[in-house]
């Protein structure tokens, strides 16, 4: 159990199977030019250098059994990547506009910055393709939670560590969150 503060992410948001519709593949793009143009202002203009954080996703769809059952089709995400609180809406709407300026056919409009606030989270490492996920979520949804008398508040959250395209999927690591409340 975690209690996680409220945080500032840059946002995107979608639906659909994410091997298949591409507008994942846009938003995730968007996402890491926007953050990388961030990250090189604070650093030039403010004297502040971060390391961008790696992309994050919430995910849900009306019935819990499309993730048992991996039907990615009905999945809604939201993807995302931290921002550092120094930086705000100033800030972020001269990098979209740096952006749109160099790669305009990037739909850069899309994202929003904006606030999460978790709270009170259980979270666990999984190690392993993201398709092998569903055991893990299954038994802290249907086991865990009910057994420590806790429910989900929110939705599902993933940090995914490493990159997908350069590690094998069999040392993928992602930390599986979900913020609860006491029931």
């Amino acid at each position: 159990m975690v209690k996680v503060p409220k945080l500032q992410y840059l946002m995107v948001d979608g639906q659909g199977d994410p091997n298949k519709v591409i507008e994942y593949q846009e938003a995730v793009e968007a996402l890491f030019s926007v953050s990388y143009t961030l990250k090189f202002h604070s650093k030039n203009e403010l004297g502040r250098d971060y390391v961008v954080p790696p992309l994050e996703g919430l995910w849900w769809s009306d019935n819990f059994d499309d993730f048992r059952s991996r039907r990615k089709n009905k999945w809604s995400w939201t993807m995302m990547i931290l921002v550092p609180d120094w930086l705000g809406k100033k800030e972020f709407k001269e990098a979209v506009s740096t952006v749109r300026s160099k790669k305009p056919a990037l739909k850069v409009e899309r994202l929003r910055l904006e606030s999460l606030n978790e709270g009170l989270s259980v979270q666990i490492m999984h190690v392993g393709s993201y398709d092998d996920e569903t055991p893990t979520l299954v038994k802290l949804h249907d086991q865990w939670l009910p057994e420590n008398g806790l429910k989900e508040r929110v939705k599902h959250h993933e940090i995914y560590i490493g990159d997908p395209r350069k590690t094998p999927a069999a040392k993928l690591k992602t930390v599986l969150r979900q913020p609860v409340e006491k029931v």
